[in-house]
């Protein structure tokens, strides 16, 4: 599981104060908005996707501002999976169904990139997240793992990402659980703290010149030659701008990008953080310090952090309600993969959205010539959101070959309109959860 992109709903306060990462790292504050400032472009949104752009933009030579409704990375940057994730959330077939074969090729190959430049950013800039390679794909049926081997072997064909594939007894050598008949482990993709990853970014981008406000929400944002964004107590007038918060929820309101906010639905998935374990016990429940993820459709994603906790997430909510039998629901989840932590206390309990669009597919493109928006990350943004940045960095700039790649991907509102779409999506997926249970 990668990550959810949401500002923090007011429900949902208390619940992120209970966050792991939060708890175990720690950030300064920055200042609000409270003047009129002119800038070659403005990002909204100071989460990965924001952070990276600011940076590449910089780089460039341009005067940038970032303006954060609420805290850097408050939201699903510092909240989510802290998965580092190869590829798309739809899978390949669909971007060779859009794109066709050669540029689904090179989607999957920035995909990649995505990955590197996780890495190079941390040895550039000296951010301590705790970062792992090493990720295991699990099945607890065999069907689904006659699907995740099928799935295994065609990336491996098509796009060479080889892997481990064992069955049977033999996954007890990845993962100390009785629960999956099937996994696979592959050696590129991975595993972060993620608040940590996103501070990182965040002084990396103040290294370079960019300016951060926290607490500015934007208002209303005046479109045209020259781009006008209103906050409370001041307003940024900038040549381009960047949408790289969530549109699809209320905090940045309906005047900024209403045109694009049907195509993304907001997920609740959560998160829970065990008592500390010792080395040896996390090494028997998850071989290689590998992330986990099964392959069911309302997925368990799990891992063991530095300081040897269970990470474990799973559940989804289709409303923007955080459930209230969460601590005892996602204990439940922890125990049918590991009994034997059943008596382990939980020491943390948050969570947050995933933005997904109707076909997983990422949403990248602009509004007018200077407006551009990045969203739809759909569960894989701890890598993809990176490479978002860079790219749309690169259009500003006037090379926006890579950026139009993922802008020809075709994308459909969800159906029922504002007030029906949540009630569909719980429908559907209430059915691919049955489906599961398989």
């Amino acid at each position: 599981m990668g990550l959810w992109r949401t500002e923090i709903l007011a429900s949902d306060t208390q619940l992120n104060q209970r966050s792991y990462y939060e708890a175990s790292c720690s950030r300064n504050d920055e200042p609000r908005l409270q003047e009129s400032i002119d800038a070659d472009v403005l990002v909204v949104g100071a989460g990965f996707a924001g952070l990276s752009a600011a940076i590449e933009l910089a780089r460039g030579g341009m005067q940038v501002v970032v303006l954060e409704a609420d805290r850097i990375c408050s939201g699903a940057s510092g909240r989510n999976g802290g998965q580092a994730i190869v590829g798309f959330a739809s899978g390949q077939q669909a971007f060779e169904q859009q794109l066709g074969p050669a540029d689904a090729r090179r989607a999957w190959d920035m995909s990649l990139e995505a990955l590197d430049l996780i890495d190079s950013r941390i040895a550039e800039f000296g951010i301590d997240c705790d970062r792992r390679l090493g990720y295991l794909y699990v099945a607890d049926s065999p069907r689904k793992a006659r699907a995740l081997e099928q799935e295994m072997q065609r990336t491996e064909r098509d796009y060479g990402l080889g892997c481990e594939m064992v069955h049977g007894d033999a996954v007890r050598a990845f993962i100390g659980s009785d629960r999956y008949c099937a996994a696979a482990y592959e050696g590129r993709s991975g595993h972060l703290h993620p608040l940590k990853y996103g501070l990182g970014l965040a002084r990396a981008a103040r290294q370079l010149g960019v300016r951060i406000f926290e607490r500015s929400a934007v208002r209303s944002l005046e479109r045209g030659t020259q781009l006008r964004a209103v906050c409370d107590r001041g307003q940024v007038r900038a040549r381009f701008a960047v949408l790289a918060g969530n549109c699809a929820l209320a905090e940045y309101g309906p005047g900024v990008a209403a045109e694009i906010r049907p195509r993304i639905m907001p997920v609740g998935t959560y998160m829970v953080a065990t008592a500390p374990l010792t080395q040896a016990k996390c090494a028997q429940l998850i071989a290689r310090d590998a992330a986990v993820c099964d392959n069911n459709f309302a997925l368990d994603y799990f891992r063991c952090s530095a300081d040897h906790r269970l990470l474990f997430g799973g559940r989804v909510s289709y409303t923007t309600m955080t459930p209230r039998d969460l601590e005892a629901s996602m204990r439940q989840r922890v125990r049918r993969v590991y009994p034997e932590l059943a008596t382990v206390p939980i020491e943390f309990v948050w969570g947050g959205f995933v933005d997904i669009s109707m076909n997983r597919m990422p949403d990248f493109g602009r509004l007018g010539d200077n407006l551009y928006y990045l969203q739809g990350f759909s569960g894989h943004g701890v890598a993809l959101t990176g490479l978002a940045g860079r790219l749309v960095a690169e259009a500003v700039a006037g090379q926006a070959q890579r950026f139009d790649l993922f802008a020809r991907l075709r994308h459909r509102p969800f159906p029922g309109g504002p007030w029906l779409r949540t009630p569909s999506l719980a429908l559907a997926m209430w059915y691919q959860q049955l489906r599961d249970l398989i």
